[in-house]
């Protein structure tokens, strides 16, 4: 008689190889930036962009974060009418291309904001705002903004969806308000279910920040753009562009993995 093997239905962890290989080639970018004259000036000037690159994101982040939650909050709400109004932005706003949303948000959205304010600005007989008074970084950071925030509202939806409803009942039952019944029962526990797919989402914002070079903006891409340009070295500054997201993003992503590894083994 063969005996069956025992086989368990948790997954089977592998050794992380592709980690291997990434960290190979991660390697000898570095070492060729070292070494290499051409390699280490593109280096230095495209490393000028990362701080700009991380405010962005940060910000633009902390933002759609923000009205992600309030836009959750109305899909939820008893009102119809903010429930509807909530689902149209979402769902509009989830049609669009990032980068279609930022050209309109740039050179549409900002003009008609701009006319408007001066509608008002003009009758008291102060000096009206022009359209390149608005900076383009921002007009990037509001784009981003409004774009993520429609993803993030889903987020902020389900994880409060997934709260048990006995413990939202039973808090009522000890007459906490809205606002305690939110902030000490159901965020809490939400947060749990939300952390994940936000920080994937926080890792996405972090390349599509890239989006805003069609600007100007000089962040990472951007300088790399500027510099492959004129001295037609594409292959040398893209491959340290290319390296400077990775380390970013794959960074991050291990990170998450490993808090969310360790709040699991938290709750065992």
């Amino acid at each position: 008689m063969f005996r069956k093997k025992n086989r368990s239905n948790a997954p089977q962890k592998d050794f992380p190889y592709w980690l291997v290989a990434a960290c190979g080639i991660a390697v000898f970018l570095l070492f060729q930036i070292a070494t290499d004259d051409i390699y280490s000036q593109v280096m230095a000037t495209v490393s000028r962009g990362v701080g700009l690159t991380v405010f962005v994101t940060l910000v633009g982040f902390f933002l759609a974060s923000l009205l992600g939650l309030l836009l959750a909050l109305a899909s939820l709400s008893g009102s119809a009418f903010l429930r509807q109004t909530a689902r149209f932005y979402v769902e509009i706003v989830r049609g669009l291309p990032i980068i279609v949303l930022l050209l309109y948000i740039a050179f549409v959205g900002t003009p008609l904001l701009i006319a408007a304010v001066n509608a008002v600005l003009e009758p008291l007989g102060l000096d009206p705002l022009r359209t390149r008074d608005f900076s383009l970084l921002w007009r990037a950071i509001i784009a981003l903004m409004i774009g993520y925030s429609a993803f993030i509202a889903e987020v902020f939806r389900a994880g409060i969806q997934a709260v048990d409803k006995g413990q939202i009942e039973a808090a009522e039952a000890l007459g906490m308000n809205r606002w305690l019944r939110f902030r000490l029962i159901i965020f809490p526990q939400a947060l749990k279910t939300i952390l994940p797919p936000l920080g994937n989402d926080f890792v996405a914002m972090i390349k599509d920040s890239s989006l805003v070079s069609v600007l100007g903006v000089a962040d990472v891409t951007q300088l790399g753009k500027v510099y492959a340009a004129g001295s037609f070295r594409y292959f040398e500054t893209y491959n340290v562009v290319a390296l400077i997201y990775l380390m970013m993003t794959i960074t991050l992503s291990l990170a998450l993995r490993r808090f969310e590894r360790t709040k699991q083994f938290q709750e065992r």
